[in-house]
């Protein structure tokens, strides 16, 4: 397949590796110190599994350069999403196939909306992997995509899914396809929504939220909203997920977060499409989210901090 990963962040970067690694021909687009790292001294994956280092793939920062693909891998940050996508034009061809494989749970609709939704997946994603350098990824857990249509009607089909599925694990990727991916977006969303925010305004790693009495409970009660705000989507999340989460959290250890990981490198934070999805859907409800609109308007001041830093 002819790939392009748009967003060489720790997420894209790593599955792009693995997929060029494999045979695939992959075309990774990326920006800033990172790209210019990446176009001098190829893309370095330290992990567990084996490290990998690619110096022949094409790293641009243009997706017109990269021309018609297969299939891209969407990985841009949430609050880049319809600008990204509207960027898609130069390498979409009859049957490039788009994955989302972002946070939070509207961001393959909005794909859709310019693409279609007989092109679009969404894909959830579980891994530990961060940018330590520029052109260096750790990854350091986890790899597995869950992938699903947007809609079940008027979606890519199997065909295209299990074509999909067939290339990732080819790729040493595990790959499931979900005929309910928005329930599985939602689970992740309850880990998202609490541990991505606390973590970035206390400096926690996940082991130390669940460690704290005080930040567990403001982790549950999180969750208790996200619960709520999933049901106006007709998403039931049973409430043993919970205690799952927390278990889940328990074994990441020092793993930081993606938006911790985003604070301490300057980046603009995520906060709306994990905290504030849930703010709006219950207010649109005529229902409370105090927890998640606390936790919106602190990362929002953060936020507005880093993006003035960026500007000077």
């Amino acid at each position: 397949m002819r790939i392009a990963v748009l967003g060489t962040g720790a997420v894209g970067g790593y599955f792009g590796a693995k997929l060029a690694a494999a045979g695939h021909e992959v075309v990774f687009i990326a920006r800033g110190k990172h790209l210019i790292a990446m176009q001098r001294n190829g893309l370095r994956v330290q992990s567990p599994a084996g490290d990998l280092h690619l110096e022949t793939p094409l790293f641009s920062g243009s997706p017109r350069e990269a021309g018609i693909v297969d299939l891209v891998l969407f990985c841009v940050k949430s609050y880049d999403t319809t600008e990204a996508a509207a960027a898609l034009a130069p390498m979409i061809g009859d049957n490039t196939l788009i994955v989302s494989l972002q946070n939070g749970i509207d961001n393959p609709e909005k794909i859709a909306a310019l693409w279609g939704k007989k092109r679009t997946l969404a894909g959830v994603v579980y891994i530990g992997a961060q940018v330590t350098l520029p052109g260096v990824i750790v990854h350091s857990s986890g790899g597995r995509i869950i992938v699903g249509e947007v809609s079940q009607a008027g979606g890519p089909g199997d065909k295209a899914c299990y074509a999909l599925k067939r290339s990732l694990i080819s790729s040493g990727i595990p790959c499931e396809i979900s005929t309910a991916i928005e329930q599985v977006q939602w689970s992740k969303l309850l880990w998202n929504a609490p541990f991505c925010a606390i973590s970035c305004l206390t400096r926690s790693t996940a082991k130390e939220i669940v460690d704290s009495e005080p930040l567990t409970q403001l982790a549950l009660g999180c969750m208790i909203e996200v619960q709520a705000a999933a049901r106006t989507r007709g998403v039931d999340l049973d409430t043993g997920l919970f205690d799952q989460t927390l278990d889940f959290s328990k074994g990441l250890g020092d793993f930081k977060p993606s938006m911790l990981q985003d604070l301490e490198a300057g980046k603009p934070l995520e906060y709306d499409a994990l905290n504030g999805i849930v703010v709006k859907l219950l207010r649109q409800a005529c229902q409370e989210a105090p927890i998640n609109h606390t936790l919106f308007r602190l990362l929002s001041y953060l936020d507005s901090k880093l993006r003035q830093e960026e500007l000077r």
